[in-house]
């Protein structure tokens, strides 16, 4: 069992509300040092509110959070001088090149001029950028942005790094790129609190997962657990054409009942922990004249297990532009 003196993040009972929206609504977290913890749910579920109070731009109604072991109400300065936060948005300056920004940005938190500029240097090559760091960043694309912006959040290497949402809007690639620096990020000792609705993006670099649903904590494990809490197995199709699609979920539908259109537009998956009855959906795909291009049979992804645990998929946006609400009362 995680003890109080290896977390990095211990959260008890946070609530927050924007007139009579309850954006948070009683969230328990437990966050150990040295790993990343995804937050995952829809827009909307409560994330980005959960975050920003854990690094203190909003104070809770109530409950209580500590953060590196610091209070996050009565010892905000604390917590504002051992951990960064990269938002939805680039937070870089578009009119000063990648090498200004990341020099300017070193400035402002006392390193000197120097040691700035040896900084700067050593971010954009390790980023990727160091053939645009005499570019302006208005003519950066947005995975250049992103990687931009989450070396400015390191300039001087946080304790924990709260990354809300960093791969919202770029291409695989860049994606990829992403996840590569959390990976070193967190291999060099940093602790990342990682809120996203990609359910890819948390199998991919979570240690630990709280599901968040219309502002609640729904469920909470590794991404192992998650997917044995819904079932022990599923089968996963990728089609030839996806335009076979409907089809073919019609098809899977009389053998299997449950179906479960993935993001992938050629993609479909079902329960299914009985592999003859997998085998024989697949039968009757080929004989229906729908081409497959692919199949496994095995653990659900954690695509399914939201939708098991919530009743609808990660897309949903079941409170109504919670985040919108906040950005309004933080005007």
């Amino acid at each position: 069992m995680t003890t109080q003196s290896t977390l990095a993040i211990e959260a008890t009972e946070l609530v927050k509300t924007f007139g009579e929206t309850r954006a948070v609504d009683g969230v328990d977290l437990a966050v150990r040092g040295g790993s990343v913890y995804g937050v995952l749910g829809p827009n909307g579920a409560g994330k980005t509110t959960t975050i920003r109070m854990l690094a203190t731009l909003l104070r809770p109604d109530s409950g209580s959070a500590r953060v590196l072991g610091h209070d996050v109400v009565t010892e905000a300065d604390a917590v504002r001088g051992v951990v960064s936060l990269t938002g939805q948005l680039a937070s870089v300056d578009e009119d000063l090149t990648g090498r200004e920004n990341l020099i300017l940005v070193g400035r402002l938190l006392g390193v000197g001029r120097a040691e700035a500029k040896a900084r700067a240097t050593e971010l954009l090559e390790a980023f990727g950028l160091a053939d645009a760091a005499a570019k302006l960043v208005k003519n950066y694309s947005g995975g250049m942005r992103r990687r931009l912006d989450i070396a400015a959040s390191i300039v001087v290497t946080p304790q924990l790094m709260f990354l809300d949402e960093p791969t919202t809007g770029l291409d695989p690639r860049s994606r990829n790129q992403v996840w590569d620096i959390i990976r070193a990020l967190v291999a060099s000792g940093t602790t990342i609190l990682l809120c996203t609705q990609y359910l890819e993006e948390a199998d991919q670099l979570c240690d630990g997962i709280a599901v968040i649903d219309q502002g609640k904590v729904i469920a909470e494990g590794t991404p192992g657990q998650l997917k044995a809490s819904v079932g022990s197995g599923a089968l996963h199709v990728r089609l030839l054409d996806p335009e076979q699609r409907p089809e073919a979920e019609r098809t899977l539908a009389r053998e299997l009942v449950s179906v479960h259109l993935e993001p992938d537009p050629a993609a479909l998956s079902a329960p299914c922990a009985d592999t003859d009855k997998a085998a024989r959906a697949v039968a009757e795909l080929t004989r229906s004249g729908i081409g497959i291009a692919s199949f496994t049979l095995g653990q659900p992804s954690l695509d399914e297990v939201f939708l098991a645990l919530t009743g609808h998929p990660a897309e949903e946006d079941p409170l109504a532009r919670t985040d919108a609400i906040e950005e309004e009362q933080a005007a």
